[in-house]
């Protein structure tokens, strides 16, 4: 298990944040609810291995637990979610990113909902695609059946019912960093809006 809540030289709760025990349900519109037996996840864009996996291969495919602090940028941060799926670093190795991949950009079933991170922010080992949350399948609520996990980051990047993953060589905002809010979203230095980038 991975636990790097206190590796880094700075405050555990990040500035302007307070520390709640519940898990508040926050997105764009209604919670999605996909077919598990229908769910598939599709790889593509600046790679030389393309992939399209069902759940059950991404099940088979997991193999890393972190415990992490998780921060929104509404002001709330819940210490020690524990969450299981399959480290960006073995997504990697499968799918070969090429030179020219830069980002990461997660499309979700609600509705087209995408966010980006740089390629950079996931090759930490505190990153992941998780499907499970303290030792059960996700939820609907919660992103299920498929989410990114990307703990240094205000929440919104770690983006829920991921259905494509799509490697950029240049960046594109998202839903809510078309609104307004930070691309950079880093809770420690409190990107919370684009002004503040």
């Amino acid at each position: 298990m991975v636990n790097t809540n206190n590796s880094e030289d700075r405050p555990r709760l990040p500035p302007g944040q307070h520390k709640i025990r519940r898990f508040p349900v926050l997105q764009k519109g209604s919670i999605a609810h996909v077919n598990r037996d229908e769910y598939a996840l599709s790889i593509e864009g600046e790679v030389n291995n393309p992939k399209r996996f069902d759940l059950n291969t991404l099940i088979e495919l997991q193999d890393r637990e972190i415990t992490e602090d998780i921060h929104c940028v509404t002001s709330w941060s819940k210490f020690d979610t524990t969450w299981k799926g399959i480290s960006f670093e073995k997504l990697f190795e499968i799918v070969k990113p090429k030179p020219t991949a830069n980002f990461i950009e997660f499309t979700c079933a609600d509705g087209g909902f995408t966010t980006t991170v740089p390629i950079e922010r996931t090759k930490v080992p505190n990153t992941l695609l998780a499907l499970s949350y303290e030792g059960k399948p996700i939820n609907d609520k919660h992103g299920g059946p498929v989410r990114a996990v990307i703990p240094n980051l205000y929440f919104y990047k770690s983006a829920k019912w991921v259905k494509k993953i799509t490697f950029l060589r240049e960046d594109r905002l998202g839903y809510w960093e078309r609104g307004g809010y930070s691309n950079k979203a880093d809770p420690w230095k409190e990107q919370r809006y684009s002004h503040q980038d």
